[in-house]
């Protein structure tokens, strides 16, 4: 932890746009790059950095976001922060710059800081966009590197897609994510679709507060919650009715809440996949610490980018390596 004395002497609050090489369609609307907001917090010669997607569907926008960020009272504390800010993407790009500033400070690592004793490489989902059957089932072919696949469902048609995919992909792991959509008539034929074309977890389908279905149906498929759960806080009151939580630092508000996160959840005997927003390599970097201990993993937001940053984290065939102290942490 950075001593209470530290004089922060400068903290900024700056937004960036990254151009996607494709548009990213879920069921919720279409994105053609990734907005991100980037915290740089600078004292004594040291530099600390975090990246934050806000989110509309948590309502939050670039502007409130940079508010938010700049009308934070510098603290060195991050357990201090969980109080002072809510959880959201404020926070965590202000949490993730306070633990890559402790890390270049003690000449470590945000992974020993975080209690490991190294990071292992993990492999990360490749989210394909919603889109026709036979449109998501080329695009599954067109990378036949990756093996784990997440699928972006949308409610009527997403049958024919999870098959369509699964004949094209017969080699591959499949999850998917059907953000709120599915209609609760829908819930029991559209688990039966999914346990037949062989996928391990169906993400959220239900919208957030109304789930409650989900008590009274067999989980033929593991079921995730994504919108449904934000901190720790919110997790004992899921168990019955889900199987996993995806735990992202966006809706935890930073890796400090989401590592409190994740012993809770495995406490409660939840599964964890580790998600993100579409961002680049700085948001997803302290993200592979929580990875170090899940399920699942989707960190594919620089796979998504007509570019990068410099010191990006090095993927190949989906396996994402530990990122550079260049970049984070």
């Amino acid at each position: 932890m950075l001593p209470e004395n530290l004089n922060i002497l400068n903290v900024t609050a700056t937004a960036e746009r990254w151009p996607l090489t494709e548009a990213f369609v879920i069921a919720r609307g279409t994105k053609t790059e990734a907005q991100v907001v980037i915290v740089t917090i600078e004292t004594q010669g040291f530099t600390g950095r975090g990246e934050c997607v806000p989110y509309a569907r948590y309502g939050e926008t670039v502007e409130t976001v940079l508010t938010t960020i700049r009308g934070w009272r510098p603290q060195p504390d991050r357990q201090h922060l969980l109080s002072a800010l809510p959880p959201g993407a404020a926070r965590n790009a202000i949490d993730c710059a306070l633990w890559d500033l402790e890390a270049k400070r003690l000449a470590s690592s945000a992974a020993a800081i975080a209690g490991l004793q190294s990071m292992a490489p993990v492999e990360t989902c490749f989210t394909l966009s919603l889109a026709a059957p036979a449109v998501m089932a080329t695009k599954a072919k067109s990378v036949p590197d990756l093996k784990l696949l997440k699928l972006k469902l949308g409610g009527a048609g997403d049958a024919e897609r999870m098959m369509a995919v699964r004949q094209a992909r017969p080699d591959a792991r499949l999850v998917a994510d059907a953000n709120e959509s599915w209609p609760h008539d829908m819930l029991a034929p559209l688990l039966a679709a999914a346990a037949s074309a062989g996928f391990e977890l169906i993400e959220q389908p239900l919208a957030a507060g109304a789930d409650a279905a989900l008590k009274d149906i067999e989980h033929i498929v593991p079921i995730c919650a994504d919108e449904s759960v934000h901190t720790a806080r919110d997790l004992a009151s899921l168990c019955d009715r889900y199987d996993a939580v995806n735990i992202k630092l966006d809706k935890a508000g930073g890796l400090t809440e989401a590592l409190r996160m994740t012993h809770e959840a495995h406490a409660l005997g939840l599964k964890i996949m580790c998600g993100c927003m579409v961002a680049t390599s700085l948001a997803m970097a302290p993200a592979l610490i929580i990875a170090q201990s899940a399920d699942w993993i989707d960190l594919d937001g620089p796979l998504l980018l007509t570019r990068d940053r410099a010191d990006g984290l090095v993927i190949r065939d989906g396996i994402i390596m530990a990122p550079a102290p260049a970049l984070w942490g």
